[in-house]
């Protein structure tokens, strides 16, 4: 019953079957975010109403992972992940053939639901198996997996847009996504650390609350609102601004400018394995800090400069992700499927939330009021990790004085 560690063949082929679940989810959630301008254009809606099919999405997600991550104590890790990708993919192929932009919200809700059985499954899937000297670069690469197939959805669609209709772009999209959920099922090894249990709402109920009460979970929860409300709200309305005078870039431009996503894939993975060195709060903080330094950066006017901004926001934002979700599993002393969807439900919330709220500061303030919105976040984000800091030095002289 040994847990998988670094280097062996059972590490590879668990990390690489996450990369690629990674990626097929976070190709698929992300997939409309290009299209915000398009669908603005194409169905006569405002930015903030085109970012609903984004937001209605990931709330769908997030409110979805309590649920579907307490049935995963009951019915086990890799089916749900399975169903999951398989669902989603499929769901991606019908859009293309919407006949209205609400039938694309519907379908989008619908999605966000069956988003639900990865993320925060996946994680818990690593901290089960995962030898903890190997979590964190695990985790990492787990992390950096969603980048990729972040960045890679979004290059697909605005690609295919140009060249053809967002329509061939779904499909596209749909197809790769069933290749690679086939893939999936053959690479994860089955679980060995998970016992199945009858699956009791109650204890569940009680369970979700311990998490709740605990105040070092509540940071770590409030720090994954205000993280992915930035992330979002910066890669909502940067494709209104390029799109516009004076830059005029073509959708395909603006969808490769989610390249930049690769740095993330960089920063998560190096970000995660000097947090065993230097310790989780010092890389947080550090990795905020560095969003806050390229969010500032995007104000100016040469495209240039703009886009190194986005470039240094993304870095940080990535390893600031892979740090704080880490850090739930490590913390969490029972139910860590649980504990990880609540990480991810204020996660996503977070991203509904920044990302319709930041299209109300953009059509009344522009680009200034998107970056003001994003550095109270990332402020907010400091002083949660200042206190999460001082709680947890708290519990551990309670804990030492018993």
């Amino acid at each position: 019953m040994d847990y998988i560690q670094k280097g062996t063949k059972a590490f590879h082929k668990a990390n690489w079957a996450l990369f690629l679940a990674g990626f097929i989810t976070f190709a698929n959630l992300y997939v409309s975010q290009p299209l915000l301008p398009t669908f603005a254009k194409e169905f006569h809606v405002s930015p903030a109403v085109a970012s609903l099919t984004l937001s209605v999405t990931t709330f769908a997600l997030s409110i979805s992972m309590i649920i579907v991550s307490s049935l995963s104590e009951a019915w086990g890790r890799k089916s749900l992940m399975t169903i999951s990708i398989f669902a989603a993919s499929i769901i991606t192929l019908a859009l293309a053939f919407s006949p209205n932009f609400e039938t694309i919200l519907v379908l989008r809700v619908i999605q966000g639901v069956v988003f639900a059985g990865l993320p925060a499954i996946a994680m818990a899937y690593l901290g089960e198996e995962m030898d903890p000297s190997s979590l964190g670069i695990a985790m990492g690469l787990y992390i950096s997996g969603n980048s990729v197939g972040g960045l890679s959805g979004r290059v697909i669609i605005g690609t295919l847009t140009d060249l053809y209709n967002w329509q061939v772009g779904m499909i596209v999209l749909g197809v790769i996504s069933l290749m690679i959920s086939v893939i999936f099922i053959w690479m994860l090894p089955n679980s060995r650390h998970f016992t199945a249990r009858p699956l009791q709402i109650k204890s569940l109920a009680t369970s979700l609350l311990q998490h709740l009460k605990d105040l070092s979970m509540l940071c770590l929860f409030g720090i994954g609102f205000v993280l992915m409300g930035s992330f979002v709200t910066l890669y909502n309305y940067i494709g209104f601004k390029l799109m516009a005078p004076p830059y005029n870039l073509s959708a395909t431009i603006v969808g490769w400018i989610f390249v930049i996503y690769l740095v993330g894939t960089f920063s998560s993975a190096w970000f995660g394995s000097l947090t065993d060195q230097y310790g989780r709060q010092k890389m947080l903080l550090l990795s905020i800090a560095i969003m806050f330094v390229g969010a500032i950066l995007t104000l100016n006017g040469l495209l240039t400069l703009k886009i190194l901004g986005i470039t240094i926001f993304t870095f940080g934002f990535f390893a600031a992700h892979s740090i704080a979700s880490g850090w739930v599993s490590k913390r969490a002393t029972h139910d860590k499927a649980q504990a990880s969807s609540l990480y991810l439900f204020f996660y996503y919330f977070g991203s509904s939330v920044g990302g319709t709220v930041g299209g109300v500061f953009w059509m009344h303030y522009g680009w200034v009021g998107v970056i003001a919105m994003i550095a109270v976040f990332l402020v907010v984000a400091c002083l949660l990790s200042f206190l999460l800091k001082v709680i947890i030095a708290k519990q551990q002289r309670i804990a030492a004085g018993h």
